[in-house]
């Protein structure tokens, strides 16, 4: 691993990046991705990265939030091959190691087939799972390995992370 990659690794650990990143991180992809059509995410350039609209949990209304993703199906990053329906990515629900859980992860628990995923530009319907037991400890090793941090964001908060695995689905 690079040693760039390593320092932001330790950078993104700290509480202080926990308390600043959750109001500058999202405003700047947000910013850019709109700016270059859904071609874009600043954030991508460490984690691999989508931007989730789901309906809130309780407004109905639309929220976009853009979020680092762990993609399945073996890629870490580059533009989907196929379908959307074949794409499968996992969200973890860290909110930098703060102690509530995001509000995208209520959204989603509210309304797993109303999301939408914006992949490298493309909009592709999903359908969310909120993983449990075996499934969820599987995946959480790998998260681990893929973003080491993560262990450092659960070690400082009493609620388990929740992990989301998203896949495409066909239709509205």
């Amino acid at each position: 691993m690079a040693t760039g990659a390593r320092l932001i690794q330790k950078v993104s650990s700290t509480r202080a990046f926990a308390k600043v990143a959750p109001h500058v991180v999202p405003a700047m992809d947000r910013t850019v991705h709109r700016l270059t059509r859904g071609r874009v995410l600043l954030s991508a350039r460490m984690l691999p990265g989508l931007v989730l609209t789901v309906p809130g949990a309780r407004s109905g209304q639309l929220r976009t939030t853009p979020l680092a993703c762990m993609p399945e199906n073996g890629e870490r990053g580059g533009a989907d091959g196929g379908s959307g329906a074949e794409r499968s990515w996992i969200l973890v629900g860290s909110n930098f190691g703060r102690a509530g859980h995001p509000a995208w992860t209520a959204n989603l628990l509210a309304g797993p087939d109303k999301a939408v995923v914006n992949w490298h530009g493309r909009d592709i319907p999903v359908h969310a799972t909120l993983l449990e037991g075996a499934e969820r400890e599987e995946v959480w090793r790998a998260a681990l390995k893929f973003w080491p941090p993560y262990a450092a964001y659960q070690a400082r908060i009493d609620r388990e992370i929740r992990l989301f695995r998203l896949r495409g689905r066909v239709g509205p």
